[in-house]
């Protein structure tokens, strides 16, 4: 981008007044723990609640207060928000969106179901689910599995405006929440694994009018970095830092999707998430370090433009896409009082960079079996600084095409898929719900066509061998020195978002279908629950009537429990998931209900 752009964007955000803001409603909601208004809890996606009359003495005791069938059997991501007396409810594929009167046991106060062409379907990868509503100055926002991003009247559900934010038939598809920031609405898109050249978007708040779109890849125009301005672990980027890591005119089909989390600091005005996987899962086919692929991005929300920018696992040859969430914290690193973002990215490592400046302080293995990498490069005097020593063994890029690649730990879907960690400011830990599982790789040629699959790699899944026989950990992580705490196994992977509590729980969801609430301090088991199917959603509470309510939703699906949600049986399908978690049916079903605990 040019220079003078850059500055008349930013001077322009300087000079305008803004009257109030949709961040300062959403600060103010956020802080009534009474409420759950953002699908991560707050801003910083730390998934706290200061909520204690549920503790750790009296879980034992949580009953069923009442259920909602959603009327949709498919996975069933995200959680519900509660904004006062209301409930407002989500579901996968066509995207319904319930508000339910919590005076009245969940009654419908109003259903919004829009009307979305079922030939989306077949371009979702890993099933149709979606992350979930977000709430800011009386508005509820939706983004479709068709891209179209909706706001509704909370009171009501009518629509208030409309924005089309990508087209399904090249591929773009939404799965994930949306971040309702000052006055604007930040979205990403999917499409990584149809060759979309993926991206973040700002709409204006009040009138759906774009505002700015940030490109992953493509030149700085596009990606919105400043060559001088924009930083990678503590030297500017330069000029076509993105271009330069492509082999011709790849990166229009690049991918580096944005499907997952975004996190908001007020005071530095920046936002941060990830960008997911290259375009295609054959690297052969894409020399170069792929850049900004598999990226954690901070951006200036007013203009979109890139603070920092650092990237995880370039040139990525076992899809591990890097959209989890960046969970934000004030936390001691090594000793030392640090702002820092925390990434538990799919490759296996667990990220603790400052926020500010985007420096690299922690870059440890989060699960001892991950082995496509001996560590990351710590030393800023190196050549390779930040980048991660890769395993021959383990490299399909030197294996090449065609060749089945064995034993890579994790699998593509990663030591930790979307499935959101939580963080304890009691304890300092953040809890983090894991895979287990292990993969055989073998890439071939595929030729791009919009709107068709571009993969080019064959994928089984497995538990990770020599370990304790499950696909699963649920652990604790203390990510000031990079260690874990304590681990729980789980016999298939923890695909649910936690949450911790101030009154020393931390729930989480398991595929089989049960909520547990364990220990934050040494992990015992509390509590456990089985709801009517596997829980991929994310655990979420609220106080109604001065009465403490934990909810989740249960809906067997997504990546791990696609073979399940679509009727899939051959154990290639579901990019390998489907023999990998063949299992799951001996335990569980489709469904798609919302239960919501208290003491009684």
């Amino acid at each position: 981008m040019r220079k003078s752009a850059l500055t008349g964007a930013l001077l322009a955000t300087t000079f305008i007044a803004s009257p109030v803001l949709a961040n300062d409603d959403v600060l103010k909601q956020t802080a009534n723990p009474n409420q759950w208004v953002l699908q991560t809890g707050d801003y910083f996606n730390q998934r706290y609640s200061k909520l204690d009359q549920i503790n750790k003495d009296n879980v034992k005791n949580l009953k069923v207060a009442w259920t909602f069938s959603t009327g949709v059997l498919r996975g069933h991501e995200g959680s519900p928000l509660v904004i006062g007396d209301t409930m407002y409810l989500h579901t996968p594929f066509p995207n319904i969106v319930y508000a339910l009167d919590l005076n009245n046991d969940g009654r419908i106060i109003w259903k919004y179901e829009p009307k979305q062409d079922p030939s989306v379907i077949p371009v979702m990868c890993c099933d149709t689910v979606n992350r979930g509503l977000a709430y800011a100055d009386g508005k509820i926002f939706l983004h479709q599995a068709d891209t179209t991003v909706v706001a509704l009247d909370a009171k009501n559900g009518k629509e208030i405006w409309k924005a089309v934010n990508g087209d399904p038939k090249k591929g773009e598809t939404n799965t994930a929440t949306v971040l309702p920031v000052k006055d604007k609405v930040i979205v990403g898109i999917s499409g990584g694994e149809f060759g979309v050249q993926c991206h973040v978007t700002a709409y204006d708040m009040n009138s759906g009018k774009k505002v700015w779109r940030a490109y992953s890849v493509g030149p700085d125009d596009q990606i919105l970095f400043d060559p001088e301005k924009t930083m990678s672990l503590g030297k500017p980027v330069g000029k076509d830092s993105s271009i330069k890591t492509w082999q011709g005119d790849q990166w229009k089909i690049g991918g580096g999707c944005t499907w997952g989390w975004y996190s908001y600091d007020k005071d530095l005005n920046l936002m941060y998430y990830g960008s997911g996987n290259p375009s295609t899962w054959n690297p052969s086919q894409r020399p170069g370090d792929n850049k900004w692929s598999m990226t954690i991005f901070a951006r200036d929300v007013d203009t979109g433009v890139a603070k920092w920018a650092y990237q995880m696992t370039p040139f990525d040859e076992w899809d591990y896409d890097g959209i989890n969430e960046v969970i934000l914290a004030d936390i001691k690193v090594k000793g030392k009082d640090r702002k820092v973002a925390v990434h538990f990215d799919r490759n296996g490592l667990g990220y603790t960079l400052d926020r500010v400046t985007g420096e690299l302080l922690v870059a440890e293995k989060y699960d001892p079996v991950v082995n496509w990498t001996t560590g990351v490069e710590m030393d800023p005097s190196k050549p390779n600084y930040g980048r991660p020593y890769v395993v021959d063994k383990y490299s399909t890029a030197k294996n090449g095409p065609d060749v089945n690649t064995k034993g890579v730990c994790p699998a593509a879907l990663g030591t930790k898929d979307q499935q959101p960690a939580a963080f304890s400011p009691k304890t300092g830990h953040f809890y983090v719900p894991t895979n287990h599982v292990c993969m055989d790789y073998e890439p071939f040629k595929v030729s791009y066509t919009a709107g068709q699959p571009y993969v080019g790699a064959t994928l089984s899944m497995y538990p990770a061998p020599n370990s304790h026989g499950g696909m699963g950990n649920f652990i604790a992580w203390d990510a000031g020195e990079g260690k874990i705490v304590w681990s729980k196994p789980e016999p298939f992977s923890v695909w649910s978002g936690a949450l911790s509590t101030a009154g020393d729980i931390v729930f989480y969801g398991t595929l089989e279908g049960y909520l547990k609430a364990v220990d934050p301090k040494d992990g015992k088991e509390l509590f456990k629950f089985k709801t009517p199917s596997g829980i991929i959603g994310n655990v979420m509470t609220y106080t109604h009537k001065d009465k403490q309510y934990v909810a989740i939703l249960s809906g067997i699906g997504g990546w791990a429990g696609i073979g399940l949600a679509a009727g899939l049986t051959n154990p290639n399908d579901g990019l390998g998931a489907v023999g990998g978690y063949a299992g799951l049916k001996n335990y569980t079903a489709l469904g798609g209900v919302l239960t919501v605990f208290t003491l009684p």
